[in-house]
């Protein structure tokens, strides 16, 4: 497996920032890690092991990502800050970490893309790719919250905390909305354990699977035993089985 190390600063963040591509051909994924992670902790996992035939293959490629979650969501500080400092994180994504992915990958610059993530990964995966569908055409999220409001602890729900909570504005989708063709043409798959340790995750899967079906929004949502709690192990083996389907 083709292996590429990268640093390269970015302006909205104002710092550098790491990141790792995997493998040589196939649908560029971008891949974000769980809370407080970083870049390289899929790869320290063995996660890419388990799906090494799919690159060896040329089936699939991955970009890694740093997130900011201990500015953000893991910071207990006023929420304005916080947020604005989500953005920027979202802007560096998506206008310096991604066209620069898809140039190192030889893609051109508006080919599709799939994101994926596990915990709090999983849920930047879902809110990136409810966002931007126009980026993302297939997504794989894996034990994940989206409803933030817990992370609110000031009660300043502002504009920029609203446009990052996807239960919050996916409620607000009219019917007409573009963004529903968009996801209903998308392979996707919202994942949940039912065992130890995703009790609100598991309570926030139900909501955006309601949400969803009552907004003719045709997004798997997959519900696994009480026997797959919040853990590796359960994601190693969802990754396995649904990855091969999407790529």
């Amino acid at each position: 497996m083709q292996v590429r190390y990268f640093k390269e600063y970015s302006a909205n963040l104002d710092r550098d920032m790491e990141f790792k591509m995997y493998g040589h051909a196939g649908v560029l994924c971008l891949v974000i890690p769980c809370q407080d992670g970083r870049f390289f902790e899929w790869e320290d996992r063995k996660m890419f092991d388990l799906v090494s035939g799919l690159v060896d293959a040329g089936r699939i490629q991955f970009v890694t990502v740093d997130s900011v979650d201990a500015e953000t969501w893991s910071s207990y500080g006023p929420t304005e800050p916080r947020m604005h400092r989500l953005e920027a994180w979202n802007r560096y994504v998506m206008d310096e970490l991604i066209p620069s992915a898809l140039w190192k990958a030889g893609k051109p610059q508006d080919e599709q893309m799939m994101v994926m993530g596990a915990s709090m990964g999983a849920y930047h995966a879902v809110n990136l790719f409810c966002r931007y569908p126009h980026r993302f055409s297939r997504l794989l999220a894996l034990s994940g919250l989206y409803d933030m409001s817990r992370y609110v602890y000031d009660g300043n729900y502002t504009h920029e905390f609203h446009i990052n909570n996807p239960l919050a504005y996916l409620e607000e989708l009219a019917p007409d909305n573009g963004c529903i063709a968009r996801y209903n043409a998308s392979d996707t798959r919202i994942v949940i354990g039912q065992g130890a340790w995703e009790n609100e995750c598991l309570e926030d899967t139900r909501k955006l699977a309601d949400l969803f079906w009552r907004k003719g929004i045709g997004i798997d949502t997959c519900f696994w035993g009480y026997d797959t709690p919040h853990d590796w192990p359960s994601w190693e083996r969802q990754l396995q089985e649904y990855l091969p389907r999407m790529v």
